[in-house]
Protein backbone atom coordinates (compact mmCIF):
# COMPACT_ATOMS: atom_id res chain seq x y z
CA UNK A 1 0.00 0.00 0.00
CA UNK A 2 1.67 3.19 -1.06
CA UNK A 3 1.38 7.07 0.68
CA UNK A 4 -1.31 7.94 -1.02
CA UNK A 5 -3.54 4.89 -0.62
CA UNK A 6 -2.53 5.20 2.61
CA UNK A 7 -3.96 8.81 3.48
CA UNK A 8 -6.94 7.33 1.26
CA UNK A 9 -7.68 4.83 4.36
CA UNK A 10 -7.22 7.33 7.20
CA UNK A 11 -4.04 5.58 8.35
CA UNK A 12 -1.74 8.40 7.64
CA UNK A 13 -1.72 12.17 7.63
CA UNK A 14 -0.01 13.18 4.54
CA UNK A 15 1.94 16.53 3.36
CA UNK A 16 0.59 17.70 0.51
CA UNK A 17 4.07 19.17 -1.05
CA UNK A 18 5.52 15.82 -0.79
CA UNK A 19 6.98 14.63 -3.69
CA UNK A 20 4.43 13.59 -6.35
CA UNK A 21 3.92 12.38 -9.85
CA UNK A 22 1.88 14.18 -11.62
CA UNK A 23 -0.40 15.21 -14.41
CA UNK A 24 -2.64 18.40 -15.57
CA UNK A 25 -5.78 17.76 -17.72
CA UNK A 26 -6.97 20.93 -19.84
CA UNK A 27 -10.08 20.66 -21.99
CA UNK A 28 -12.08 23.59 -24.27
CA UNK A 29 -15.36 22.83 -25.44
CA UNK A 30 -14.90 24.20 -28.88
CA UNK A 31 -12.41 24.50 -31.66
CA UNK A 32 -12.67 28.17 -31.91
CA UNK A 33 -9.94 30.14 -32.22
CA UNK A 34 -10.72 32.36 -28.57
CA UNK A 35 -11.27 28.57 -27.36
CA UNK A 36 -8.01 27.43 -28.07
CA UNK A 37 -6.36 30.38 -26.94
CA UNK A 38 -8.19 29.99 -23.30
CA UNK A 39 -6.44 26.46 -23.83
CA UNK A 40 -3.18 28.08 -23.88
CA UNK A 41 -3.72 29.96 -20.86
CA UNK A 42 -4.28 27.21 -19.21
CA UNK A 43 -1.42 25.25 -19.38
CA UNK A 44 0.27 28.27 -18.88
CA UNK A 45 -1.50 28.64 -15.60
CA UNK A 46 -0.69 24.72 -15.06
CA UNK A 47 3.23 25.44 -15.28
CA UNK A 48 2.78 28.60 -13.18
CA UNK A 49 1.00 25.77 -10.29
CA UNK A 50 4.38 23.68 -10.71
CA UNK A 51 6.71 27.07 -9.44
CA UNK A 52 4.74 26.70 -6.37
CA UNK A 53 5.27 23.26 -5.71
CA UNK A 54 8.67 22.28 -6.18
CA UNK A 55 8.27 18.52 -5.27
CA UNK A 56 5.94 17.75 -7.88
CA UNK A 57 7.23 15.99 -10.78
CA UNK A 58 4.85 16.61 -13.74
CA UNK A 59 4.80 13.12 -16.18
CA UNK A 60 2.36 14.00 -18.79
CA UNK A 61 -0.36 16.25 -20.39
CA UNK A 62 -3.70 15.41 -21.27
CA UNK A 63 -5.70 17.81 -23.31
CA UNK A 64 -8.94 17.49 -25.14
CA UNK A 65 -9.69 19.84 -27.92
CA UNK A 66 -13.05 20.76 -28.99
CA UNK A 67 -14.79 18.07 -26.51
CA UNK A 68 -17.81 18.48 -24.62
CA UNK A 69 -17.11 17.81 -21.02
CA UNK A 70 -20.43 16.10 -19.90
CA UNK A 71 -19.68 12.81 -20.94
CA UNK A 72 -16.75 11.02 -20.11
CA UNK A 73 -16.28 8.08 -23.12
CA UNK A 74 -16.48 10.91 -25.76
CA UNK A 75 -13.46 12.47 -24.58
CA UNK A 76 -9.79 10.45 -25.87
CA UNK A 77 -7.03 12.36 -24.03
CA UNK A 78 -9.14 11.83 -20.37
CA UNK A 79 -9.82 8.18 -20.93
CA UNK A 80 -6.23 7.44 -21.62
CA UNK A 81 -5.51 9.79 -18.34
CA UNK A 82 -7.78 6.71 -16.43
CA UNK A 83 -5.74 3.88 -18.65
CA UNK A 84 -1.66 5.34 -17.32
CA UNK A 85 -3.65 6.02 -13.87
CA UNK A 86 -4.96 2.29 -13.90
CA UNK A 87 -0.86 1.80 -14.54
CA UNK A 88 0.17 4.01 -11.60
CA UNK A 89 2.25 6.42 -13.91
CA UNK A 90 1.54 9.01 -11.43
CA UNK A 91 -0.67 9.08 -8.57
CA UNK A 92 -1.86 12.89 -8.68
CA UNK A 93 -4.20 14.56 -11.30
CA UNK A 94 -4.35 18.30 -11.09
CA UNK A 95 -7.10 19.90 -13.46
CA UNK A 96 -8.14 23.70 -12.97
CA UNK A 97 -11.86 22.79 -11.63
CA UNK A 98 -14.32 20.71 -11.30
CA UNK A 99 -16.63 21.91 -14.51
CA UNK A 100 -13.09 21.15 -16.67
CA UNK A 101 -13.06 17.82 -15.25
CA UNK A 102 -16.56 16.64 -15.76
CA UNK A 103 -20.22 18.20 -16.26
CA UNK A 104 -21.88 14.94 -15.27
CA UNK A 105 -22.14 14.32 -11.45
CA UNK A 106 -22.07 10.50 -11.64
CA UNK A 107 -19.31 10.18 -13.90
CA UNK A 108 -17.16 13.20 -11.45
CA UNK A 109 -18.16 10.71 -8.55
CA UNK A 110 -17.64 7.21 -10.31
CA UNK A 111 -14.32 8.37 -11.87
CA UNK A 112 -12.75 9.92 -8.44
CA UNK A 113 -13.54 6.33 -6.68
CA UNK A 114 -11.82 4.59 -9.45
CA UNK A 115 -9.19 6.73 -9.23
CA UNK A 116 -9.05 6.44 -5.80
CA UNK A 117 -8.68 2.51 -6.15
CA UNK A 118 -5.86 3.08 -7.91
CA UNK A 119 -4.53 5.33 -5.26
CA UNK A 120 -4.52 8.30 -7.70
CA UNK A 121 -6.26 11.39 -5.96
CA UNK A 122 -7.37 14.76 -8.34
CA UNK A 123 -6.49 18.20 -7.07
CA UNK A 124 -9.07 20.94 -8.04
CA UNK A 125 -7.28 24.02 -7.93
CA UNK A 126 -9.92 26.67 -8.07
CA UNK A 127 -11.98 24.77 -5.80
CA UNK A 128 -9.48 23.66 -3.34
CA UNK A 129 -10.57 20.27 -3.36
CA UNK A 130 -8.34 17.27 -2.68
CA UNK A 131 -10.28 13.79 -3.30
CA UNK A 132 -8.53 11.98 -0.38
CA UNK A 133 -9.70 14.32 2.16
CA UNK A 134 -12.22 13.96 4.76
CA UNK A 135 -14.96 16.17 3.06
CA UNK A 136 -13.34 15.71 0.04
CA UNK A 137 -16.52 14.02 -2.05
CA UNK A 138 -19.10 15.39 -0.37
CA UNK A 139 -17.39 19.20 -1.56
CA UNK A 140 -17.07 17.29 -5.01
CA UNK A 141 -20.43 16.64 -5.44
CA UNK A 142 -21.87 19.75 -4.72
CA UNK A 143 -19.75 21.32 -6.80
CA UNK A 144 -20.30 18.38 -9.51
CA UNK A 145 -23.79 19.23 -9.11
CA UNK A 146 -23.53 22.84 -10.03
CA UNK A 147 -21.47 22.12 -13.13
CA UNK A 148 -23.89 19.98 -14.46
CA UNK A 149 -26.80 22.44 -13.85
CA UNK A 150 -24.53 25.12 -15.41
CA UNK A 151 -24.45 22.47 -18.49
CA UNK A 152 -28.11 21.69 -18.40
CA UNK A 153 -28.41 25.41 -18.92
CA UNK A 154 -25.97 26.09 -21.59
CA UNK A 155 -27.93 23.37 -23.19
CA UNK A 156 -31.02 25.88 -22.98
CA UNK A 157 -29.22 28.66 -24.21
CA UNK A 158 -27.83 26.75 -27.24
CA UNK A 159 -31.77 25.51 -27.96
CA UNK A 160 -32.87 29.37 -27.87
CA UNK A 161 -29.95 30.58 -30.17
CA UNK A 162 -30.27 27.83 -32.28
CA UNK A 163 -33.83 28.76 -32.72
CA UNK A 164 -33.23 32.10 -32.96
CA UNK A 165 -30.61 31.22 -36.06
CA UNK A 166 -33.62 28.95 -37.41
CA UNK A 167 -35.68 32.60 -37.56
CA UNK A 168 -32.77 34.42 -39.01
CA UNK A 169 -32.16 31.67 -41.79
CA UNK A 170 -28.88 30.80 -40.79
CA UNK A 171 -26.87 28.44 -42.52
CA UNK A 172 -25.90 24.90 -40.31
CA UNK A 173 -22.92 22.34 -41.16
CA UNK A 174 -20.08 22.48 -43.30
CA UNK A 175 -21.86 23.74 -46.61
CA UNK A 176 -20.55 20.23 -48.02
CA UNK A 177 -24.03 19.45 -50.36
CA UNK A 178 -23.25 18.86 -54.55
CA UNK A 179 -24.79 22.06 -56.44
CA UNK A 180 -23.39 24.63 -54.39
CA UNK A 181 -20.27 26.05 -52.53
CA UNK A 182 -20.45 27.54 -49.74
CA UNK A 183 -19.52 31.57 -49.58
CA UNK A 184 -19.56 32.80 -46.26
CA UNK A 185 -22.89 32.52 -45.13
CA UNK A 186 -24.65 31.31 -48.29
CA UNK A 187 -24.43 29.15 -50.63
CA UNK A 188 -23.52 30.02 -54.71
CA UNK A 189 -24.71 27.64 -57.37
CA UNK A 190 -21.69 25.20 -58.83
CA UNK A 191 -23.19 25.42 -62.15
CA UNK A 192 -21.52 21.95 -63.48
CA UNK A 193 -23.74 20.39 -60.24
CA UNK A 194 -26.37 22.31 -60.61
CA UNK A 195 -27.17 20.99 -63.91
CA UNK A 196 -26.55 17.31 -62.47
CA UNK A 197 -28.92 18.11 -59.87
CA UNK A 198 -31.22 19.07 -62.01
CA UNK A 199 -30.94 15.89 -63.97
CA UNK A 200 -31.98 13.77 -61.13
CA UNK A 201 -35.50 16.18 -60.40
CA UNK A 202 -36.40 15.87 -63.83
CA UNK A 203 -35.36 12.00 -64.74
CA UNK A 204 -37.48 11.55 -61.13
CA UNK A 205 -40.58 13.35 -61.99
CA UNK A 206 -40.58 11.62 -65.52
CA UNK A 207 -41.72 8.71 -63.48
CA UNK A 208 -37.87 6.89 -63.25
CA UNK A 209 -37.22 5.63 -59.74
CA UNK A 210 -33.86 6.13 -58.29
CA UNK A 211 -31.82 2.77 -59.54
CA UNK A 212 -32.91 4.13 -63.08
CA UNK A 213 -31.78 7.42 -61.92
CA UNK A 214 -28.06 5.86 -60.98
CA UNK A 215 -27.98 4.45 -64.20
CA UNK A 216 -28.92 7.15 -66.63
CA UNK A 217 -26.42 9.25 -64.16
CA UNK A 218 -23.75 6.78 -64.76
CA UNK A 219 -24.29 6.35 -68.63
CA UNK A 220 -24.03 10.06 -68.98
CA UNK A 221 -20.83 10.20 -66.97
CA UNK A 222 -21.91 13.19 -64.38
CA UNK A 223 -19.69 13.11 -61.49
CA UNK A 224 -20.87 13.69 -57.52
CA UNK A 225 -20.11 15.80 -55.53
CA UNK A 226 -16.37 14.22 -54.95
CA UNK A 227 -15.42 14.40 -58.62
CA UNK A 228 -16.29 10.70 -59.34
CA UNK A 229 -18.88 9.16 -61.66
CA UNK A 230 -20.06 6.99 -58.24
CA UNK A 231 -23.84 7.03 -57.88
CA UNK A 232 -25.71 5.37 -55.73
CA UNK A 233 -29.54 5.09 -54.81
CA UNK A 234 -29.08 6.69 -51.25
CA UNK A 235 -27.12 9.81 -53.12
CA UNK A 236 -30.15 10.10 -55.09
CA UNK A 237 -32.66 10.20 -52.13
CA UNK A 238 -30.82 12.59 -50.43
CA UNK A 239 -30.83 14.68 -53.21
CA UNK A 240 -34.49 14.36 -53.47
CA UNK A 241 -35.53 14.99 -49.95
CA UNK A 242 -33.27 18.24 -49.55
CA UNK A 243 -35.22 21.01 -49.33
CA UNK A 244 -32.04 23.37 -49.83
CA UNK A 245 -32.62 22.69 -53.93
CA UNK A 246 -36.03 24.54 -53.94
CA UNK A 247 -33.97 27.36 -51.92
CA UNK A 248 -35.18 26.44 -48.45
CA UNK A 249 -32.74 25.95 -45.73
CA UNK A 250 -33.84 22.75 -43.26
CA UNK A 251 -33.65 22.29 -39.95
CA UNK A 252 -34.73 20.09 -36.78
CA UNK A 253 -33.99 16.78 -39.14
CA UNK A 254 -31.31 15.68 -36.55
CA UNK A 255 -31.79 16.24 -32.23
CA UNK A 256 -30.05 15.53 -29.09
CA UNK A 257 -31.67 13.47 -26.68
CA UNK A 258 -30.18 15.04 -23.65
CA UNK A 259 -28.28 17.22 -22.67
CA UNK A 260 -25.82 14.58 -20.52
CA UNK A 261 -25.15 11.99 -23.43
CA UNK A 262 -25.44 14.89 -26.57
CA UNK A 263 -26.34 11.52 -28.51
CA UNK A 264 -27.31 13.14 -32.00
CA UNK A 265 -30.45 10.90 -33.61
CA UNK A 266 -31.79 11.40 -36.85
CA UNK A 267 -35.02 12.55 -37.08
CA UNK A 268 -37.19 9.98 -39.35
CA UNK A 269 -40.48 12.10 -39.18
CA UNK A 270 -40.10 14.82 -41.87
CA UNK A 271 -43.63 16.11 -40.85
CA UNK A 272 -41.57 18.08 -38.27
CA UNK A 273 -38.75 19.11 -40.19
CA UNK A 274 -38.74 23.39 -40.18
CA UNK A 275 -38.32 24.95 -43.13
CA UNK A 276 -37.31 28.33 -44.22
CA UNK A 277 -36.84 30.02 -47.25
CA UNK A 278 -33.28 30.83 -47.96
CA UNK A 279 -31.59 33.74 -49.35
CA UNK A 280 -29.77 31.72 -51.96
CA UNK A 281 -31.01 31.06 -55.44
CA UNK A 282 -32.58 27.57 -55.88
CA UNK A 283 -31.11 24.88 -58.84
CA UNK A 284 -34.95 23.61 -58.94
CA UNK A 285 -38.27 25.30 -59.19
CA UNK A 286 -40.41 24.58 -55.96
CA UNK A 287 -43.12 23.04 -57.93
CA UNK A 288 -40.85 20.51 -59.35
CA UNK A 289 -38.97 19.90 -55.91
CA UNK A 290 -42.36 19.31 -54.67
CA UNK A 291 -43.78 17.12 -57.40
CA UNK A 292 -40.64 15.02 -56.69
CA UNK A 293 -41.89 14.98 -53.04
CA UNK A 294 -45.24 13.69 -53.83
CA UNK A 295 -44.00 11.00 -56.03
CA UNK A 296 -41.50 9.68 -53.77
CA UNK A 297 -43.87 9.44 -50.59
CA UNK A 298 -46.23 7.83 -52.90
CA UNK A 299 -44.14 5.42 -53.58
CA UNK A 300 -43.36 4.16 -49.94
CA UNK A 301 -46.00 2.09 -47.75
CA UNK A 302 -46.19 1.71 -44.05
CA UNK A 303 -46.26 -1.97 -42.52
CA UNK A 304 -48.03 -3.20 -39.52
CA UNK A 305 -45.83 -5.80 -38.04
CA UNK A 306 -47.08 -8.10 -35.81
CA UNK A 307 -45.53 -6.74 -33.01
CA UNK A 308 -47.30 -3.21 -33.75
CA UNK A 309 -44.15 -1.84 -35.37
CA UNK A 310 -44.79 0.19 -38.16
CA UNK A 311 -42.55 -0.53 -40.95
CA UNK A 312 -42.00 1.60 -44.19
CA UNK A 313 -41.07 -0.27 -47.43
CA UNK A 314 -41.15 1.04 -51.14
CA UNK A 315 -43.31 -0.16 -53.78
CA UNK A 316 -42.53 0.13 -57.46
CA UNK A 317 -45.19 2.50 -59.45
CA UNK A 318 -46.69 0.77 -62.79
CA UNK A 319 -45.67 3.59 -65.55
CA UNK A 320 -47.29 1.58 -68.12
CA UNK A 321 -50.70 2.89 -69.16
CA UNK A 322 -51.96 -0.60 -70.41
CA UNK A 323 -49.97 -2.46 -67.28
CA UNK A 324 -51.82 -0.21 -65.09
CA UNK A 325 -55.25 -1.36 -66.87
CA UNK A 326 -54.96 -5.00 -67.91
CA UNK A 327 -55.91 -7.59 -65.41
CA UNK A 328 -56.05 -11.25 -67.50
CA UNK A 329 -58.81 -14.19 -66.64
CA UNK A 330 -56.69 -15.66 -64.33
CA UNK A 331 -56.21 -13.17 -62.17
CA UNK A 332 -52.53 -12.33 -62.71
CA UNK A 333 -51.58 -8.50 -64.09
CA UNK A 334 -49.67 -8.18 -67.35
CA UNK A 335 -46.14 -6.84 -68.61
CA UNK A 336 -44.69 -5.27 -71.12
CA UNK A 337 -42.69 -6.62 -74.04
CA UNK A 338 -41.04 -5.73 -77.07
CA UNK A 339 -43.29 -7.76 -79.86
CA UNK A 340 -40.96 -6.84 -82.70
CA UNK A 341 -38.65 -3.44 -84.15
CA UNK A 342 -40.09 -1.76 -87.68
CA UNK A 343 -37.73 -1.27 -90.17
CA UNK A 344 -37.00 2.53 -89.55
CA UNK A 345 -36.66 1.66 -85.44
CA UNK A 346 -39.57 2.21 -84.06
CA UNK A 347 -40.53 -0.82 -81.44
CA UNK A 348 -43.93 -2.24 -81.69
CA UNK A 349 -45.05 -3.27 -77.79
CA UNK A 350 -46.85 -6.26 -77.06
CA UNK A 351 -48.90 -7.63 -73.35
CA UNK A 352 -48.95 -10.53 -72.03
CA UNK A 353 -49.80 -12.13 -68.62
CA UNK A 354 -47.02 -12.58 -65.76
CA UNK A 355 -48.56 -15.95 -64.85
CA UNK A 356 -48.57 -17.20 -68.79
CA UNK A 357 -44.67 -15.81 -68.30
CA UNK A 358 -43.53 -17.83 -65.11
CA UNK A 359 -45.36 -20.51 -65.77
CA UNK A 360 -45.56 -23.49 -68.47
CA UNK A 361 -48.13 -23.00 -71.37
CA UNK A 362 -51.45 -24.74 -71.31
CA UNK A 363 -50.53 -27.24 -74.08
CA UNK A 364 -47.47 -28.38 -72.56
CA UNK A 365 -49.13 -28.89 -69.41
CA UNK A 366 -51.91 -30.80 -70.99
CA UNK A 367 -49.57 -33.11 -73.78
CA UNK A 368 -47.22 -33.74 -70.41
CA UNK A 369 -50.48 -34.76 -68.26
CA UNK A 370 -48.48 -32.10 -65.44
CA UNK A 371 -51.69 -32.99 -62.94
CA UNK A 372 -51.81 -30.13 -60.18
CA UNK A 373 -49.39 -27.37 -62.44
CA UNK A 374 -51.39 -24.57 -62.85
CA UNK A 375 -51.13 -22.46 -66.37
CA UNK A 376 -53.40 -19.85 -68.41
CA UNK A 377 -53.93 -19.97 -71.88
CA UNK A 378 -54.57 -15.82 -72.49
CA UNK A 379 -52.59 -15.21 -75.76
CA UNK A 380 -50.50 -12.04 -75.78
CA UNK A 381 -52.00 -8.49 -77.18
CA UNK A 382 -50.37 -6.04 -79.19
CA UNK A 383 -50.31 -2.94 -78.33
CA UNK A 384 -51.64 -1.12 -81.31
CA UNK A 385 -55.26 -3.13 -80.86
CA UNK A 386 -55.88 -2.09 -77.28
CA UNK A 387 -55.24 1.64 -78.61
CA UNK A 388 -57.92 1.16 -81.33
CA UNK A 389 -60.14 -0.46 -78.83
CA UNK A 390 -59.83 2.26 -76.41
CA UNK A 391 -60.82 4.96 -80.04
CA UNK A 392 -63.97 2.69 -80.61
CA UNK A 393 -65.50 2.55 -77.08
CA UNK A 394 -64.95 6.48 -76.72
CA UNK A 395 -66.36 7.52 -80.20
CA UNK A 396 -69.46 4.95 -79.35
CA UNK A 397 -69.87 6.48 -75.79
CA UNK A 398 -69.50 10.66 -76.29
CA UNK A 399 -70.34 10.33 -79.90
CA UNK A 400 -73.33 8.74 -81.66
CA UNK A 401 -74.40 6.34 -79.64
CA UNK A 402 -74.28 7.83 -76.07
CA UNK A 403 -78.07 8.17 -75.61
CA UNK A 404 -78.46 4.64 -76.53
CA UNK A 405 -76.14 3.53 -73.83
CA UNK A 406 -78.16 6.06 -71.10
CA UNK A 407 -81.60 4.18 -72.36
CA UNK A 408 -79.67 0.98 -71.89
CA UNK A 409 -78.62 1.91 -68.39
CA UNK A 410 -82.06 3.09 -67.48
CA UNK A 411 -83.52 -0.28 -68.52
CA UNK A 412 -80.92 -2.23 -66.24
CA UNK A 413 -81.20 0.11 -63.48
CA UNK A 414 -84.98 -0.36 -63.73
CA UNK A 415 -84.87 -4.40 -64.14
CA UNK A 416 -82.60 -4.06 -60.80
CA UNK A 417 -84.95 -1.92 -58.76
CA UNK A 418 -87.58 -4.63 -59.89
CA UNK A 419 -85.87 -6.99 -58.51
CA UNK A 420 -85.11 -4.79 -54.89
CA UNK A 421 -88.71 -4.76 -54.65
CA UNK A 422 -89.19 -8.65 -54.76
CA UNK A 423 -86.32 -9.09 -52.98
CA UNK A 424 -88.12 -6.67 -50.10
CA UNK A 425 -91.78 -8.92 -50.57
CA UNK A 426 -89.93 -11.96 -50.01
CA UNK A 427 -88.10 -10.56 -47.19
CA UNK A 428 -91.53 -10.18 -45.32
CA UNK A 429 -92.44 -13.48 -46.28
CA UNK A 430 -89.38 -14.81 -44.47
CA UNK A 431 -89.80 -12.43 -41.43
CA UNK A 432 -93.38 -13.82 -41.07
CA UNK A 433 -92.06 -17.41 -41.25
CA UNK A 434 -89.67 -16.81 -38.80
CA UNK A 435 -92.19 -15.48 -36.06
CA UNK A 436 -94.30 -18.43 -36.22
CA UNK A 437 -91.63 -20.90 -35.32
CA UNK A 438 -90.72 -18.93 -32.79
CA UNK A 439 -94.36 -18.39 -31.34
CA UNK A 440 -94.48 -22.08 -32.09
CA UNK A 441 -91.55 -22.92 -29.82
CA UNK A 442 -93.30 -21.04 -26.84
CA UNK A 443 -96.36 -22.90 -27.20
CA UNK A 444 -94.93 -26.48 -27.19
CA UNK A 445 -92.92 -25.01 -23.99
CA UNK A 446 -96.55 -24.36 -22.65
CA UNK A 447 -98.12 -27.76 -23.55
CA UNK A 448 -95.42 -29.65 -21.10
CA UNK A 449 -95.86 -27.53 -18.96
CA UNK A 450 -99.78 -28.22 -18.43
CA UNK A 451 -99.22 -31.79 -19.50
CA UNK A 452 -100.47 -32.16 -22.99
CA UNK A 453 -96.75 -33.22 -24.07
CA UNK A 454 -94.62 -36.05 -23.02
CA UNK A 455 -90.77 -34.91 -22.43
CA UNK A 456 -90.05 -37.35 -25.32
CA UNK A 457 -92.58 -35.64 -27.49
CA UNK A 458 -91.45 -32.34 -26.68
CA UNK A 459 -88.18 -32.53 -26.93
CA UNK A 460 -88.53 -34.03 -30.53
CA UNK A 461 -91.34 -31.18 -31.78
CA UNK A 462 -89.03 -28.76 -30.08
CA UNK A 463 -86.28 -30.12 -32.04
CA UNK A 464 -87.73 -29.57 -35.74
CA UNK A 465 -88.82 -26.17 -34.51
CA UNK A 466 -85.47 -24.55 -33.54
CA UNK A 467 -83.57 -26.30 -36.28
CA UNK A 468 -85.68 -24.79 -39.22
CA UNK A 469 -85.40 -21.37 -37.15
CA UNK A 470 -81.38 -21.90 -37.27
CA UNK A 471 -81.79 -22.53 -40.68
CA UNK A 472 -83.77 -19.41 -41.50
CA UNK A 473 -81.20 -17.50 -39.02
CA UNK A 474 -78.45 -18.59 -41.32
CA UNK A 475 -80.45 -17.29 -44.06
CA UNK A 476 -81.16 -13.78 -42.54
CA UNK A 477 -76.89 -13.16 -41.98
CA UNK A 478 -76.67 -13.18 -45.81
CA UNK A 479 -77.13 -9.67 -47.11
CA UNK A 480 -80.84 -8.51 -47.28
CA UNK A 481 -80.60 -5.77 -49.69
CA UNK A 482 -78.47 -5.60 -52.85
CA UNK A 483 -75.45 -3.80 -52.53
CA UNK A 484 -75.29 -0.48 -53.75
CA UNK A 485 -72.38 -0.85 -55.61
CA UNK A 486 -74.17 -3.43 -57.78
CA UNK A 487 -76.81 -0.76 -58.70
CA UNK A 488 -76.24 2.24 -61.72
CA UNK A 489 -75.62 5.29 -60.51
CA UNK A 490 -77.18 7.37 -63.63
CA UNK A 491 -76.56 10.38 -62.17
CA UNK A 492 -72.96 9.52 -62.36
CA UNK A 493 -73.09 8.47 -65.34
CA UNK A 494 -75.18 11.22 -67.20
CA UNK A 495 -72.38 13.17 -65.48
CA UNK A 496 -69.64 11.63 -66.89
CA UNK A 497 -71.03 11.44 -70.69
CA UNK A 498 -71.66 15.11 -70.47
CA UNK A 499 -67.60 16.07 -69.95
CA UNK A 500 -65.95 17.87 -73.03
CA UNK A 501 -63.93 14.78 -74.01
CA UNK A 502 -62.07 14.85 -77.41
CA UNK A 503 -62.59 12.02 -80.01
CA UNK A 504 -61.77 13.75 -82.70
CA UNK A 505 -58.16 12.75 -82.81
CA UNK A 506 -56.89 9.26 -84.48
CA UNK A 507 -56.09 8.03 -81.02
CA UNK A 508 -57.24 8.51 -77.54
CA UNK A 509 -54.66 10.20 -75.10
CA UNK A 510 -53.50 8.26 -72.33
CA UNK A 511 -54.63 10.75 -70.03
CA UNK A 512 -58.53 10.27 -70.88
CA UNK A 513 -57.76 6.35 -71.14
CA UNK A 514 -56.33 6.88 -67.64
CA UNK A 515 -59.22 8.86 -66.36
CA UNK A 516 -62.38 6.34 -67.39
CA UNK A 517 -60.95 2.93 -67.77
CA UNK A 518 -61.11 1.07 -64.94
CA UNK A 519 -59.87 -2.40 -65.80
CA UNK A 520 -59.39 -4.42 -68.94
CA UNK A 521 -60.18 -8.44 -69.37
CA UNK A 522 -59.65 -10.85 -72.15
CA UNK A 523 -62.27 -13.41 -71.10
CA UNK A 524 -60.94 -15.74 -73.97
CA UNK A 525 -58.61 -15.53 -77.25
CA UNK A 526 -59.72 -11.91 -79.36
CA UNK A 527 -63.04 -11.09 -76.71
CA UNK A 528 -62.36 -8.43 -74.70
CA UNK A 529 -64.43 -6.76 -71.77
CA UNK A 530 -63.65 -2.79 -70.81
CA UNK A 531 -65.31 -1.64 -67.29
CA UNK A 532 -65.73 2.16 -67.61
CA UNK A 533 -65.80 4.58 -64.51
CA UNK A 534 -67.37 7.72 -64.49
CA UNK A 535 -65.70 8.35 -60.98
CA UNK A 536 -62.24 8.29 -60.29
CA UNK A 537 -60.93 5.11 -58.96
CA UNK A 538 -59.83 5.88 -55.59
CA UNK A 539 -55.90 4.10 -54.62
CA UNK A 540 -55.83 0.69 -53.86
CA UNK A 541 -59.86 0.29 -54.13
CA UNK A 542 -60.39 -3.59 -55.23
CA UNK A 543 -61.50 -3.12 -59.22
CA UNK A 544 -64.73 -4.68 -60.74
CA UNK A 545 -64.53 -8.60 -61.54
CA UNK A 546 -65.26 -8.42 -65.31
CA UNK A 547 -65.38 -13.01 -65.48
CA UNK A 548 -68.62 -11.95 -63.59
CA UNK A 549 -69.94 -9.35 -64.04
CA UNK A 550 -72.88 -7.54 -61.84
CA UNK A 551 -74.69 -5.78 -64.41
CA UNK A 552 -75.17 -6.49 -68.65
CA UNK A 553 -73.23 -4.70 -70.72
CA UNK A 554 -73.75 -1.48 -71.73
CA UNK A 555 -71.90 -1.99 -75.35
CA UNK A 556 -71.33 -4.66 -77.68
CA UNK A 557 -69.84 -4.64 -81.12
CA UNK A 558 -66.97 -6.45 -82.79
CA UNK A 559 -64.11 -4.69 -84.63
CA UNK A 560 -63.28 -6.53 -88.24
CA UNK A 561 -60.41 -5.94 -90.40
CA UNK A 562 -61.59 -3.06 -92.38
CA UNK A 563 -62.04 -1.21 -89.03
CA UNK A 564 -58.14 -1.80 -88.36
CA UNK A 565 -57.25 -1.10 -91.15
CA UNK A 566 -58.39 2.47 -91.26
CA UNK A 567 -57.26 2.63 -88.17
CA UNK A 568 -53.69 1.90 -88.91
CA UNK A 569 -54.03 4.69 -92.15
CA UNK A 570 -55.68 6.83 -89.81
CA UNK A 571 -52.70 6.58 -87.20
CA UNK A 572 -49.60 6.29 -90.31
CA UNK A 573 -48.69 2.97 -89.40
CA UNK A 574 -46.99 0.33 -91.66
CA UNK A 575 -49.05 -0.82 -94.59
CA UNK A 576 -47.87 -3.96 -94.17
CA UNK A 577 -51.83 -5.85 -92.80
CA UNK A 578 -52.67 -8.86 -94.41
CA UNK A 579 -56.45 -9.95 -93.49
CA UNK A 580 -55.25 -13.70 -93.42
CA UNK A 581 -53.45 -12.83 -90.29
CA UNK A 582 -56.52 -10.87 -88.57
CA UNK A 583 -59.06 -12.46 -86.19
CA UNK A 584 -62.26 -10.30 -85.19
CA UNK A 585 -62.16 -8.10 -81.99
CA UNK A 586 -65.30 -9.08 -79.41
CA UNK A 587 -66.28 -6.08 -77.47
CA UNK A 588 -68.17 -5.67 -74.46
CA UNK A 589 -68.34 -2.54 -72.61
CA UNK A 590 -69.27 -2.20 -68.97
CA UNK A 591 -70.21 0.95 -67.01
Amino acid sequence: MNGTQQRYYGNLTLDPNRERRIVYYGRVSTEHDAQLDALENQMQWYEDQTKYHPNWTVVDRYIDEGITGTLAKKRPAFMRMIADAKRSKFDLIVTREVCRFARNTVDTLVITRELKDYGVEVYFVSDNIWTMDGDGELRLTIMATLAQEESRKISERVRAGQAVSRENGVLYGNGNIIGYDRVGGTYVINPEQAETIRMVFELYSQGLGEKEVVNELTRRGRKDGHGNVKWSCVKISRILRNATYMGYIGYNKSKVNNFLEKKRIKNLDESTFILRKGDFEPIVTEALWRQCEEIRKNRIRTLQMPSGEERRQGTRIIQHLWVRKLRCRCGAGYNRFKWRVLQDGTPVYGYQCNYRTQNPAKSFVEKNHLAGQKSCDAISICEWKLDLMAKQIFDKLWGDQQEAVLKACQMVESCLRSSAAQTVKDQENFRQTMEKLEQRMLNLAQMRADGELTKDQYQKLYAQAAKELEALQRQKAQPEEIDEQNQLDLKAIRQGLSKMVDTSSPRISEELIDEFVEVVTPVANHHYRWKISMENLKQGAQRANLLEPENPPVLTFTIDFEAAKQYRRMNKMPAQFRHNNWTDLTVEVFL
